[in-house]
């Protein structure tokens, strides 16, 4: 089969699309006939060797797969080839085929977008973890999202809405600041003046919840304009830089930091991780949530389309096609 192997931490273009051995179903896992993996920012942090997860090599990158079972391994008790699923893995998204456990693949109907799924398995999945059991938002709190027109982004404004929040998004442009406030923001600012922006369209208050995937100069103006019992989820660090944090706001404003790290939570906590996905399937379905999908690319595409995205020049979500 065809995939995109990393032989080496290197810059993104050193990836190859080339052949590989097709993988084989042992024990409890399955094999997979990708129609469309999802790609997302971490990716290309992996490939450089700049993530917390530093695999062997030769490794194929990419987390999220949709498609369907081709072969079952013997121990496999739920699940049939034929049946249309998602599936989290650690590694091997970028092929043609991957390999996944039972327990980390989910069963999903045979109208759902391939994209669309792709991109409510980590964007939302993480985004929706870090509202709601991080940040336990409430109705009628003040929750401001930065980066707010990449997938994540999106998906924090769509759950932040269905959990009853006020949201205002921030974004780099005044396109993106568009389609943040299409995705149902309430209002849509720049960085140029963040920490005076959010105090403003709160009253002096500050911000109840701050949604965190930029990192930098943003982080310094949000912790600097959070409200009384306030929490600072810190997500990721898409400006490339990681910002010192002076405790003596938190100590001061009385207001939470909150780390947020999906991946060791849908390993910890499964059966909640479990809950968590069947809800977001189940607003899908209602028609609640809509991911916004920038584009569809072929694989053989994948390190021009994670140059895009650590780039920060990606909105909504994007995916490839074998």
């Amino acid at each position: 089969m065809k995939a995109i192997v990393c032989t080496e931490f290197a810059p993104l273009d050193k990836l190859q699309y080339t052949e590989v051995a097709d993988p084989v179903a042992t024990g409890d896992q399955v094999v997979i006939q990708i129609e469309a993996a999802g790609v997302n920012y971490p990716d290309g942090l992996l490939v450089q060797g700049l993530y917390q997860l530093r695999p062997e090599h030769p490794f194929v990158p990419g987390m999220e797969a949709v498609g369907v079972i081709e072969s079952v391994g013997p121990d496999v008790k739920t699940l049939k080839p034929g049946d249309r699923v998602a599936t989290i893995t650690t590694l091997g998204g970028y092929a043609e085929k991957v390999l996944a456990d039972e327990a980390r693949v989910f069963p999903i109907g045979p109208d759902m977008d391939a994209a669309d799924t792709c991109a409510l398995l980590v964007a939302y999945g993480t985004s929706h973890h870090a509202l709601k059991q991080r940040a336990q938002l409430k109705a009628g709190e003040t929750l401001v999202v930065l980066g707010a027109a990449g997938a994540t982004g999106v998906a924090a404004i769509q759950i932040g809405k269905i959990m009853g929040a006020r949201v205002i998004a921030v974004c780099s442009t005044e396109a993106k600041r568009a389609l943040a406030l299409e995705a149902g923001a309430d209002e849509a600012v720049g960085y140029d003046a963040l920490k005076d922006d959010i105090k403003r369209l709160t009253g002096g208050k500050g911000a109840d919840v701050v949604f965190d995937v930029v990192g930098g100069a943003a982080f310094d103006a949000c912790s600097r304009a959070m409200a009384r019992n306030g929490r600072l989820l810190i997500i990721g660090f898409a400006s490339g830089e990681i910002p010192k944090f002076p405790v003596n706001l938190s100590l001061v404003k009385e207001y939470s930091v909150v780390g947020v790290f999906w991946g060791n939570f849908t390993r910890y906590e499964p059966k909640t991780y479990a809950e968590n996905m069947a809800e977001l399937i189940g607003w899908y379905a209602a028609g609640k949530i809509k991911p916004v999908i920038e584009g569809r690319y072929p694989l053989s595409d994948a390190a021009q389309v994670l140059t895009r995205v650590l780039g920060r020049g990606a909105t909504g979500k994007l995916v490839l096609l074998p």
